[in-house]
C-alpha cells in the first residue's frame, strides 16, 4: 500500500505533539511559574492550534510533501520555500539525534551491559528501515506508537481526577490547597513558563506533511486538524491541572518528572519504569516521524530544484535517498555517543535551537499571502487575518522574551545565523538564476 489511511493521518496528528517534552519538558516550566504554568500552557497551546489552523487551510488546498516550504515559495518566493524548507530539514536532523539519544539514555538503563551508542545505533537502523518500506508501514508503526502515547495520557487524567476527587482508597485529596498561591513568581514567572514549553508543541507540522501521502489529502488535513485541536487542548492542560492540582509546585520531584511525581502520589508502584516506558514509546515514535517529515522535505526540495536531483529516487511511493540522507546525522550521533556519552544530550539539545519559532512565522506571513488565492478553503483560518496577525506578535514575542533571557539568547542567536545564512544562500541562488537567464535572452 503507497498511501495512508485516514485512521493513520489522524493518529498522526494527535501523536505528533504528544512526544517526550510533555512527558519530561514541562517539569521546567512548573518550576519557574507554579501553578500559573496553565496560563503558560493555554497561551503556548493556543499559539500551536492557531499556527496548525494555518497549516490546515493551505495543506487542504496546496496538498505537498513540502508542506510549508511550498506555502511560502508560493506565497512570499523561491527564496522563502528555500530558506524555510532547509531550516527545518538541518534542525530535524540534529533533533532525530537527539531523540535518538534520549531514548538510548533509558534503554541504557534498563540494561546497562549494552553501552548508549550501540542502542542509537539500533533505533536508528530499525526505524530507517521502517521508513525505507512502503509508506504504509509508517503509518502502522506511528498509528501503534501514537495511541499508546494518547492511552497513558487519558489513564493518567483519570487516575488524577479520581485523586483529586477523593475516589482513589488510600490516597488522601488535597483539595484546592495547592492552587492557593497560583502565581508564585508573579506574571513573570507566566513568561519564563511560557519560553519553557511553547516548544513541547513541536512535531504538529508533521501532519500536513503526511497528508500529501493520503488517499484524498484535502479530506484527510481537513478531518485530522478539526479533530485533533481539542483534544490535544484537553491533553496538555488536563495533565498540568492534574500535577498542580495534586502536588506542591516546588516540590523538587514535580521539576525532575511531574508525571512520575503524581503516579508515586497515587501510589502506583514503579511509577518511575512505568513513565520511563512511555517516554521511550514516545521517542521511538518521534524518530519515526521526524525522520519521515525531514525525508519528505528534502525531495520536495530536490522536486523543486533546490536540492540534488539524486534525492528523487522513489520506490514503493518512498524517496528512498531522501530518508537515507536525512538519517545521515542521526548515524553520525553514534559516534558522539561513543565518544562523550555524557554530555551529547544537551549538546545537540542546543544545537537544535528555536527554529520552530521560524518555521511557525514563515507559515503565519505564507497564510496572510495565500488566503487572497482562496476563494473558499476546505479548513478556513478562524478569525482571518485578525488570528494570524496576533499568533505572528505572538511568536515575535516569544524570540524577543528569549533573547533577553541569558539562558535562552544562545539558542535564538545560534538559529538566527543558521537563518541568515540560508537566506543568504537562497537570495544568491535567485540572483544567479536571474543572470543566467538574462544572458541567455
Amino acid at each position: 500500500m503507497t498511501h495512508l489511511q485516514q485512521r493513520h493521518v489522524t493518529m498522526i496528528a494527535l501523536g505528533g505533539v504528544i512526544g517526550a517534552g510533555l512527558f519530561v519538558g514541562t517539569g521546567a516550566g512548573i518550576a519557574v511559574a507554579g501553578p500559573a504554568v496553565l496560563i503558560s500552557f493555554g497561551l503556548a497551546g493556543i499559539l500551536a492550534l492557531l499556527v496548525m489552523r494555518m497549516l490546515g487551510e493551505m495543506a487542504a488546498e496546496h496538498p505537498s510533501g513540502g508542506a510549508f516550504s511550498v506555502h511560502a515559495e508560493k506565497a512570499i518566493g523561491p527564496w522563502a520555500g528555500f530558506t524555510v524548507g532547509w531550516v527545518y530539514w538541518s534542525t530535524v536532523g540534529v533533533v532525530l539525534a537527539v531523540e535518538a539519544t534520549g531514548a538510548a539514555k533509558i534503554a541504557a538503563g534498563w540494561v546497562p551491559a549494552v553501552p548508549q551508542w550501540i542502542w542509537v545505533l539500533l533505533f536508528m537502523s530499525v526505524l530507517t528501515a521502517v521508513n525505507l518500506a512502503q509508506v504504509s508501514n509508517f503509518g502502522e508503526f506511528e498509528f501503534w506508537f501514537a495511541g499508546l502515547k494518547i492511552a497513558a495520557i487519558v489513564l493518567f487524567l483519570a487516575l488524577g481526577a479520581a485523586a483529586i476527587l477523593g475516589l482513589l482508597p488510600g490516597v488522601d485529596s488535597p483539595g484546592l490547597t495547592n492552587l492557593q498561591d497560583f502565581l508564585p513568581n508573579g506574571w513573570g514567572g507566566v513568561i519564563a513558563g511560557l519560553m519553557a514549553v511553547v516548544f513541547a508543541f513541536g512535531g504538529l507540522e508533521v501532519v500536513t506533511i503526511a497528508a500529501a501521502d493520503a488517499e484524498d489529502p484535502k479530506h484527510a488535513i481537513g478531518k485530522a486538524v478539526r479533530t485533533s485541536i481539542t483534544r490535544l487542548l484537553v491533553f496538555y492542560l488536563g495533565s498540568m491541572a492534574v500535577v498542580v492540582t495534586l502536588l506542591p509546585w516546588n516540590d523538587s520531584k514535580v521539576g525532575a518528572s511531574p508525571y512520575v511525581a503524581v503516579l508515586d502520589r497515587i501510589g502506583i508502584p514503579g511509577a518511575g519504569q512505568i513513565m520511563n516506558v512511555v517516554i521511550f514509546v514516545a521517542l521511538l515514535s518521534a524518530i519515526n516521524a521526524t525522520l519521515y517529515g525531514a525525508a519528505r522535505m528534502l525531495c520536495s526540495l530536490a522536486e523543486r530544484g533546490e536540492a540534488p536531483k539524486v534525492l528523487l529516487n522513489r520506490k514503493n511511493g518512498v524517496p528512498r535517498n531522501a530518508v537515507l540522507t536525512s538519517v545521515s546525522f542521526g548515524f553520525i550521533s553514534v559516534l558522539l555517543n561513543y565518544l562523550w556519552p555524557d554530555t551529547v544530550f544537551l549538546l545537540l539539545l542546543n544545537a537544535a535551537g528555536s527554529a520552530l519559532l521560524v518555521v511557525w512565522g514563515f507559515i503565519a506571513v505564507s497564510q496572510l499571502r495565500m488566503r487572497r488565492t482562496i476563494a473558499n478553503p476546505t479548513v478556513p483560518m478562524w478569525g482571518y487575518p485578525y488570528l494570524t496577525w496576533l499568533a505572528l506578535a505572538g511568536i515575535v514575542t516569544i524570540m524577543l522574551l528569549m533573547l533577553r533571557d541569558e539562558q535562552a539568547r544562545v539558542q535564538i542567536l545560534s538559529t538566527g545565523v543558521l537563518v541568515a545564512v540560508i537566506a543568504a544562500v537562497a537570495v544568491s541562488r535567485s540572483a544567479l538564476r536571474r543572470r543566467s537567464l538574462h544572458d541567455r535572452i
